[in-house]
């Protein structure tokens, strides 16, 4: 039996089109390679670094003609988080949860997430954030970021910072302005 209020699913690339509608031309599959990435099909690579992290995840954006937002789909083992707690100085990040519950720690706190929740992070320090799935099934969601550059995050537990295209560093590793100049 077929939900009639159900949205219609897009013609897979290579198969045909949608009852009614001519067939892709190859302007219109160019077009759609550079605008539209699918997350059932996306290339996935495990990141796994005992004992806490392990999650697979897959880079959406890469590829497309996107140039301010970034996207990934994550799949989050039980037990584990995809990265340290940190923030962002300039990158804002929203993630839609698909599948799956956990929690959300942020600003010190812990928070229940679960399938359909929507979390909105503003870059800056009052909102270090991780996502934990404390579940005994995958969780998987989508990770959205504004793309600015320079971009520093800091992980507030180890004291340090990371800049884009520029390494990791510890606070205490902070030289003066002018160490080095002539």
């Amino acid at each position: 039996m077929t939900d009639s209020t159900a949205p219609a699913l897009p013609a897979p690339l290579s198969g045909p089109s949608p009852a009614g509608l001519p067939p892709a031309t190859p302007a219109a599959l160019a077009l759609r390679h550079q605008l539209v990435r699918n997350f059932n099909e996306v290339a996935l690579q495990r990141e796994h670094r005992p004992p806490l992290y392990d999650s697979v995840c897959g880079r959406l954006s890469t590829g497309t003609v996107a140039r301010k937002l970034g996207a990934g789909y994550d799949i989050l083992a039980p037990g584990q988080r995809v990265c340290p707690y940190h923030f962002h100085h300039a990158q804002e990040e929203m993630f839609v949860v698909l599948e799956g519950h956990g929690s959300l720690r942020v600003a010190g706190e812990l928070m229940p997430l679960r399938a359909g929740d929507v979390v909105f992070i503003p870059p800056g320090p009052e909102y270090p954030h991780q996502i934990i799935n404390t579940g005994d099934a995958p969780m998987r969601y989508l990770s959205i970021s504004t793309q600015e550059r320079p971009e520093v995050c800091e992980y507030p537990d180890s004291g340090k910072l990371s800049v884009a295209g520029g390494g990791v560093y510890r606070a205490e590793d902070e030289v003066d302005y002018w160490h080095g100049e002539p």
